[in-house]
């Protein structure tokens, strides 16, 4: 079984019925946008950002920006990102594969390979998406990844999430958000977060916990807005000696 469902053309059927899908939801939909004034401002100055939305919030992607062909999607290569990869596609998403994760660990390849794609893919006027958190979590808590390419290119983060008022929680680590048809959803965007390039370690982990904290925020925000229990971030990790 699992063989026929990685096979190619039940991976192709997958990613047009997700897709098909996600156009049904957004088309019976009613939509608010909070924030979009920020992104606009980039988007019609041609400047690129790096847009950050936690993973779990990655459901109405194809809707979030109305120039797909600018963007480029940070999208992993576990099997889900094949999926992932080939739904973005049919709305006009190019993908970068890799994680925020390996970004961090200069002895991951892949990781490097991405950064490298990603920035040459700012320098060409590209926008990039990330999820801080994926491939595996934890949950709504950011990588240094984000951080370190945001230093590296100049470019601001800017938050996104999502919310929709009838929806299914997955039972997955990043209790990801299933919309459901004929519903109230709304997009919210943060203020950019700019990542100066002579900030010291100590700079660079405030500013994890700043781009960490405003997702957060946004995300916690769009859920009242539509009227659901907000979702909350995995536990951080003990620190080893704390009572």
């Amino acid at each position: 079984m699992k063989r026929i469902l990685n096979s190619r053309p039940v991976q192709i059927l997958l990613c047009n019925l997700i897709g098909l899908y996600i156009w049904l939801v957004h088309k019976t939909s009613r939509w608010q946008v909070v924030g979009g004034d920020t992104l606009n401002h980039f988007l019609k100055q041609k400047k690129p950002v790096i847009a950050a939305a936690w993973h779990g919030r990655i459901g109405m992607l194809a809707y979030t920006v109305p120039t797909p062909q600018v963007v480029r999607v940070l999208v992993s290569n576990h099997r889900d990102g094949e999926l992932i990869a080939g739904v973005i596609k049919l709305f006009g998403y190019k993908s970068i594969r890799g994680s925020t994760r390996d970004e961090a660990k200069p002895k991951q390849k892949g990781g490097m390979k991405a950064l490298r794609l990603m920035t040459r893919a700012i320098t060409e006027g590209h926008t990039i998406f990330i999820t801080p958190d994926g491939p595996r979590g934890p949950r709504m808590r950011a990588s240094q990844g984000i951080i370190k390419l945001a230093q590296l290119t100049g470019v601001p983060i800017l938050p996104f999430s999502y919310s929709m008022r009838h929806r299914r929680v997955a039972h997955s680590w990043d209790k990801f958000i299933i919309p459901r048809p004929f519903s109230r959803g709304i997009f919210v965007w943060g203020e950019p977060i700019y990542v100066p390039r002579d900030a010291d370690d100590v700079a660079l982990a405030g500013l994890r916990r700043r781009v960490e904290d405003e997702l957060n925020a946004i995300t916690r925000k769009a859920d009242e807005m539509v009227g659901q229990e907000p979702i909350e971030p995995a536990p951080l990790p003990e620190v080893p000696g704390s009572i």
